[in-house]
């Protein structure tokens, strides 16, 4: 009897988390006043393909393997990606009349940061590289949220600060998870989780 060849898959988490850093850093220059809100062009199709796409397909490989916080976070995550990017796009092309619906936004942003305080919550059996990803991405969301239902700019260029460093963060646990994977063995720290 032929013995059966285990499958070795690659781990599809850097990949997901560098299509969320990478957009998630782009962005938030803009929301934290480093570069110019006319950039967004440039960060929309971005956002719908290594944001977007690449996070889905990651998370489709996610759960392939099993792992549901990773297919859940990623294939929710690329979704938002892009939702921000159809909304912009239709928005400014007078297919979605947006004119009224500012705090309609701000409260989807909201949302997203509920959703991310419970994906946080779960991540506390993960690494603390993913716990702070997850830990600084809720608090982007209230701060842009809040920043755009209160008409509070400085609470926005704030998110776009804690965003920046949510989308560095993601960048490097990416980082260090191909570099730990291609090494084969830890280079660059992730943390032990908070619980085991």
């Amino acid at each position: 009897m032929a013995e059966e060849q285990k499958s070795i898959l690659a781990n599809p988490a850097p990949l997901g988390l560098v299509g969320f850093g990478f957009t998630t850093v782009m962005l938030s220059l803009i929301n934290a006043g480093v570069l110019p809100k006319g950039g967004e062009p440039v960060v929309l199709p971005l956002a719908f393909a290594f944001g977007g796409l690449v996070q889905m397909l990651a998370g489709l490989m996610e759960f392939r393997t099993g792992n549901t916080f990773g297919t859940v976070a990623f294939l929710s995550y690329g979704a938002f990606w892009w939702w921000f990017t159809f909304l912009i796009l239709l928005g400014s092309h007078g297919v979605l009349d947006l004119s009224q619906a500012g705090s309609t936004i701000a409260v989807a942003l909201l949302m997203w940061g509920v959703f991310t305080l419970y994906m946080w919550i779960a991540s506390f059996r993960l690494s603390k590289a993913l716990w702070w990803v997850f830990l600084t991405l809720w608090v982007t969301f209230f701060l842009l949220g809040f920043g755009s239902l209160l008409g509070a700019h400085d609470l926005t260029r704030a998110g776009g600060w804690v965003g920046l460093v949510c989308g560095l963060l993601a960048m490097y646990t990416s980082f260090a998870l191909v570099t730990n994977s291609t090494f084969g063995k830890t280079v660059l720290p992730l943390g032990a989780p908070c619980c085991s």
